[in-house]
């Protein structure tokens, strides 16, 4: 084996090199349950409409024949069925022969009625936060532990966002002689090396849409979203009404307070609880719903009472491709369109966020974008995997089989820089990153059995 000493160009190289894979091991280990559990829960979420229409299919056959029962009176038969509710929506019928759809409300809960159309029989009440849907959302993006499971994946989210640029960069050819192993794996390897391409090749194939998906949820989540609205009510000097909340507690802060302001209205003009809706406004659903209908708007379209009194009945479409997705104003009083508001009129972040979600989600494109979405959570779960195996293939006994640190060594500036800017773009995974760095770089390299376990050299 030669002697001769690298020339300083390699040996900054291979120092890089290595402190890049370090850091590439450190984000793979906290990152990989997350990203398999995140991959299986938004595989299954992709297919959000079809899983509903599945579930909702006995309350779509219901062979009616003749003419359907007032919307007042589909929207009173839901309120019996939950006492003490108020009227949140009224969802307008899609299917000829379907269920009627009524949102009802009181405090932080929503609940989903199924109204026979006809006979007015309640056929089924459901908690919207116990639809399986509901509960596939909160577990993607919550874990069901609310505040503190979305700062949770918020910041496993940003490590595998570190994990992914740091697998780009070891990934990166240098002095490959070929494509294999680089754009396809080459399957006559045998054993390490085979698992070895089958982990670099699919994640090089899988890094784009997966830092798309990280980037496009990063609004929903608790801290950065916070951040992100109270930059943009700074920068506006006002408060900021989005299209998405940030995070369930938010959501369900939301409809609390909406449930409050209906509550004391109605008490204010002399109501009883749970009916929220006098004679008038009964009058005025029935007389706005079929303008309502011929609007068009993309389903699901969800028809609302006033927030104030005198003010107009709300419609929205509800569609999960947000750009479709528009809001109308209707004058009770004179049955017309007062005011509307299209995706495109939307403000310039608005609507960025909307066809990342649309997309993220897999409703942008049709089924291309779901199996798009598929073949990426597929991969995800096999880059995974695979890096599990290279690392216990390779892990000595008794030790935590980290890359071995390389003492002495300066990252370059531009490597710096870019952390640094992640950092500051993303302050969950700032603050971690420091802390890391302190324990890996002067904390743990003093402590013996912990620095063997590491792989850590103690430095001075």
């Amino acid at each position: 084996m030669s002697t001769t000493p690298l020339p300083q160009t390699n040996r900054a190289l291979r120092l890089s090199y290595a402190t890049v894979w370090r850091w590439h091991f450190y984000a793979g280990l906290f990152c990989i349950p997350f990203v398999i559990w995140l991959a299986c829960t938004g595989a299954l979420y992709l297919f959000k409409p079809q899983i509903d229409a599945w579930l909702d299919r006995p309350y779509d056959q219901l062979r009616l024949s003749g003419p359907a029962a007032p919307a007042s009176a589909q929207v009173q038969a839901a309120l019996a069925a939950v006492p003490g509710a108020m009227l949140d929506a009224y969802e307008l019928p899609t299917h000829p022969d379907g269920a009627s759809r009524v949102l009802v409300g009181m405090g932080r809960s929503q609940y989903r009625v199924y109204v026979h159309p006809q006979t007015l029989q309640v056929l089924q009440v459901v908690s919207e936060d116990r639809r399986l849907t509901r509960l596939l959302f909160n577990l993607h993006g919550e874990l069901l532990m609310g505040n503190k499971g979305s700062m949770l994946v918020e910041l496993a989210a940003s490590w595998t966002i570190v994990m992914l640029l740091t697998g780009l960069y070891l990934w990166w050819p240098r002095q490959s002689k070929g494509l294999g192993g680089l754009v396809y794996p080459r399957l006559n390897l045998p054993g390490r090396p085979w698992w070895r391409d089958l982990h670099s090749v699919l994640g090089f194939w899988v890094s784009a849409f997966t830092l798309f998906l990280l980037v496009s949820g990063l609004p929903w989540a608790k801290s950065w979203g916070r951040m992100l609205k109270e930059v943009r009510e700074w920068s506006a000097g006002m408060s900021i009404q989005q299209d998405w909340t940030v995070g369930s507690e938010g959501e369900l802060a939301e409809r609390q307070a909406q449930h409050q302001a209906q509550q004391h209205q109605h008490h204010h003009h002399g109501g009883a609880r749970g009916v929220a809706m006098d004679a008038q406004a009964w009058d005025a659903l029935d007389r706005i719903t079929p303008l309502a209908q011929s609007l068009g708007l993309a389903a699901p379209a969800l028809l609302s009472p006033p927030r104030q009194p005198g003010g107009p009945w709300v419609l929205r479409s509800d569609a999960q491709n947000r750009p479709l997705r528009e809001t109308v104003g209707i004058d009770a009083a004179s049955a017309t369109v007062v005011s509307r508001e299209t995706f495109d009129q939307r403000p310039l972040i608005d609507r960025l966020v909307g066809y990342g979600v649309a997309i993220h989600e897999g409703q942008m494109f049709g089924w291309i974008n779901q199996a798009l979405g598929v073949f990426t959570a597929l991969g995800l779960v096999t880059v995974s995997v695979s890096g599990l195996v290279l690392w216990w293939r390779r892990r000595p006994g008794g030790r935590l089989g980290a890359p071995p640190a390389r003492p002495g060594y300066r990252p370059a500036l531009s490597l710096t820089l870019l952390m640094a800017a992640l950092g500051l773009l993303l302050p969950l995974l700032g603050i971690t990153l420091l802390a890391v760095l302190v324990l890996d770089r002067w904390v743990f390299p003093r402590l013996g059995p912990v620095a063997r376990f590491m792989d850590l050299q103690a430095r001075s």
